[in-house]
């Protein structure tokens, strides 16, 4: 075989590598996206970097993988679902009171399934990965019980808590563990 054929031969080898190479970069890229959704946008903002964002992702499904993730059994949801109406009930008199509950009531509920319950942020990744889309619902929730804590938040902030935390407790209670969740909604004041 002559230089030059093996030239070509190697060109179009390293071609073919550099395509079926990027296709599964596309294809890493897609299934993220559809994956995460908002969260997805999130960890690019957060990482400046494409790849360091994917990476971020890829380590928190590896790290969910790892844990007994389950579901809730009949018995759980009904009790669960019941001290959730007793928060939304409390509310009415008792609004601060209810939204430090219900937050507690979301780490009960996350704590029986499976998930850690460490810091806020390490919560909301391992949430990311089963509830890409209602886990903005418990940013805003827990940055909206920060202001209460601090004194800023009025009783319409607690009223969209309560709607922010509500979101992320149906799905944990009733969606599957894998579950694509709807997306958070605004509510009107």
């Amino acid at each position: 075989m002559s230089t030059a054929t093996v030239i070509v031969i190697t060109i179009a080898v390293l071609a073919v590598a550099f395509a079926i190479f990027m296709y599964l970069q596309r294809e890493k890229t897609r299934r993220l996206r559809s994956k995460f959704g908002p969260e997805y946008d999130r960890a690019l903002d957060r990482h400046h970097d494409q790849r360091r964002a994917e990476n971020d992702l890829l380590r928190r499904e590896r790290r969910i993988e790892k844990l007994h993730i389950r579901e809730l059994d009949s018995a759980e949801r009904t009790r669960f679902s019941e001290a959730w109406r007793a928060e939304q009930a409390r509310f009415v008199d008792q609004p601060r009171e209810a939204v430090s509950r219900a937050d507690r009531l979301v780490q009960d509920v996350m704590k029986v399934r499976g998930y850690p319950v460490g810091d806020f942020e390490q919560r909301a990744v391992d949430i990311s990965v089963d509830h890409p889309a209602v886990v903005e619902n418990y940013r805003a929730a827990h940055d909206i019980a920060l202001r209460d804590a601090s004194g800023t938040a009025n009783t319409e902030d607690l009223r969209q808590a309560m709607v922010h935390y509500r979101a992320l407790f149906e799905d944990l209670v009733e969606g599957p563990a894998h579950a694509t969740p709807e997306p958070m909604k605004e509510v009107a004041k």
